[in-house]
């Protein structure tokens, strides 16, 4: 007998025989006992799902001579017979994904003209109906709204918000649901039973998980894996053959970023990456299971949850040592990788920072080492002021001393000696002073200073203006637009208003405030890269939200264009004489 795979092997024949849609199958079974059936239905749904077997039963069904009391086909009379051997001609199929132009749909609507010579109806499944082009959807209208009393529609779809508003207005719309769990484990466990295979109920609930909601998915895996484990379906099989990561794995890793333990974090992916498993799916599954643990936190979150009971379980329990915070944290982690992670040249080291940033979530703010932002820089100079105030306060007292000398005497009175106030620019302390008092220490901490945020002190104090600052301001937003992490950000600096006010600070007049947080963030490169432009070490950077009269308008191209030939009468004979116009 010539093998079949156990997706249409096991098709239900019987709404009764579908799973997982009882809601659905009883509304249609009413439907063919009452006799009152509309001229179109539109069944719509996740793929797998049972549509299209759906609109086979039903046809049959309507079609058939003896129908149950139930509303169920009697399998026995000529049309059951006919369409159960597949050759009736009262349905036709047509799959709109290779057959979607106006030509088909006009040979369907053909046949429509046609009555039936056995059966009442003539019943026509078009599957993905959505894939239709804009002028077969066209051709398709006029018969779907009225069309001959024998004829019934049935369209199948994963997209309905694809079709037309014209379409879902003629058409009784049935939404089918996705499988859950233990639905999709209680039909593998009949398959099974009838195939004589073995099988441990955990690999089942891995193989309906891994299919995500689809029944075609879950039987198509559960094909091969009773390939491989030889008819003894285990646990330890399956994740082997469908290269399926241990979910213990993961349960691991959160109680290893729960205690900030990022070398055995490595140790652990290391091991997980050397099974065959991908770097992008440890960052997936890591997100999802973590999006699980969220969901136990909260009793009315818990039936969100698709998962079996065993594992529901164990969800909960680290749920209970999970605050929310480091939950939330760890989604907006991941998340971020997984944006990132196909433009990265070195994804396992984009993992791996990924999962250590994850491990120091709840990590203390004095702890050593912590790379949160900010903590380094803490801790540096933590240790740093306190075996050094001494010599500290006896070179800002020099350089005070000396600057006072060259410039007043009206110094303002020193600061307190517990206490380290920024100095003014009367009393800057030079970078070569604190260098040497700085430098041994600095060697020793890893810097947390971007090289781009500093100036060398030999670039000067050249003299600038608004216009030289403008200039400058324009080809650094260019150079950031090049790079595709920053083409949005320098799309909106573009147009910002830049003065001096107070020399050497140039202000920046920021017109929201969403874009003025993200330029703090990135203040230190501007300050440092509009120095170096400028050649003036001097230069500040300050930045504002702008008043209402201070937003300059952002011209369109028409209106540069037209601004220009106002100035130049010359440009407006030119573009008159060569018919010259400005492209949209």
């Amino acid at each position: 007998m010539e093998y079949q795979v156990s997706a249409r092997k096991y098709r239900p024949l019987t709404f009764d025989a579908v799973v997982g849609q009882e809601t659905l199958t009883t509304t249609l079974k009413n439907a063919v006992r009452s006799g009152k059936l509309a001229h179109a239905f539109l069944f719509c749904g996740p793929r797998g799902v049972g549509k299209t077997t759906c609109a086979r039963i039903f046809a049959r069904t309507i079609n058939c001579e003896h129908p149950t009391a139930d509303g169920e086909a009697c399998g026995v009379c000529e049309s059951c017979k006919a369409f159960l051997e597949q050759r009736s001609y009262n349905i036709f199929e047509l799959d709109a994904a290779s057959n979607n132009s106006v030509e088909n749909i006009k040979q369907l609507m053909e046949q429509t003209r046609i009555p039936p010579q056995v059966g009442r109806y003539k019943v026509f499944i078009i599957d993905e109906v959505h894939m239709l082009s804009t002028q077969a959807f066209n051709a398709f209208l006029k018969t779907l709204e009225e069309p001959p009393a024998y004829v019934i529609f049935i369209l199948a779809t994963t997209e309905k918000q694809k079709l037309l508003p014209t379409i879902l207005s003629r058409c009784q719309i049935y939404d089918f649901d996705r499988m859950n769990v233990p639905n999709t484990v209680q039909h593998l466990k009949m398959v099974a039973e009838k195939e004589g295979y073995t099988y441990e109920e955990e690999a089942l609930e891995i193989i309906a998980e891994k299919a995500d909601g689809g029944m075609r998915d879950a039987l198509s895996l559960f094909d091969q894996a009773a390939s491989f484990c030889q008819g003894d379906i285990t646990l330890e099989k399956v994740n082997k053959d469908l290269n399926l990561m241990d979910i213990e794995n993961y349960f691991q890793l959160v109680d290893l970023a729960l205690e900030n333990k990022c070398a055995e974090t490595m140790v652990l992916l290391n091991n997980m990456l050397s099974e065959g498993i991908e770097a992008g799916r440890v960052v997936c599954g890591l997100a999802e299971h973590i999006r699980n643990v969220m969901m136990c936190k909260d009793p009315q979150t818990t039936p969100l949850l698709e998962a079996s009971k065993r594992y529901s379980e164990k969800y909960t329990a680290q749920a209970q040592k999970c605050p929310v915070g480091f939950l939330y944290k760890a989604l907006q982690v991941l998340n971020r990788a997984d944006l990132n992670y196909r433009q990265s040249s070195n994804k396992r080291l984009l993992v791996e920072i990924t999962l250590i940033e994850v491990a120091q979530i709840t990590q203390p703010e004095d702890a050593e080492g912590s790379p949160r932002k900010g903590l380094r820089l803490k801790s540096l100079f933590k240790n740093l002021l306190a075996p050094k105030k001494e010599t500290v306060r006896q070179v800002a007292g020099k350089e005070a001393s000396k600057t006072a000398n060259d410039t007043s005497s009206n110094t303002p009175p020193a600061k307190p000696e517990h206490s380290i106030a920024k100095p003014d620019r009367n009393t800057r302390i030079s970078s070569s002073a604190l260098g040497s008092t700085f430098g041994a220490i600095i060697k020793k901490q890893p810097s947390t200073v971007s090289a781009e945020e500093t100036v060398p002190e030999d670039v000067g104090k050249k003299e600038f203006t608004e216009e030289d600052v403008s200039k400058e301001w324009q080809a650094m937003c260019q150079r950031m637009s090049k790079k595709p992490a920053t083409v949005g950000l320098a799309a909106s600096m573009r147009n910002l208003t830049l003065k001096i006010s107070n020399y050497p600070e140039v202000e920046i007049l920021v017109t929201n405030s969403i874009l003025l947080e993200q330029l703090k963030g990135i203040k230190g490169r501007i300050r440092a890269t509009l120095a170096k432009a400028l050649k003036n070490t001097e230069l500040e950077v300050s930045l504002r939200i702008a008043e209402n009269f201070e937003i300059k308008k952002v011209l369109s191209k028409p209106e540069i264009l037209e601004k220009m030939m106002q100035k130049s009468s010359g440009l407006t004979k030119l573009m008159k004489s060569l018919q010259l116009e400005l492209q949209p």
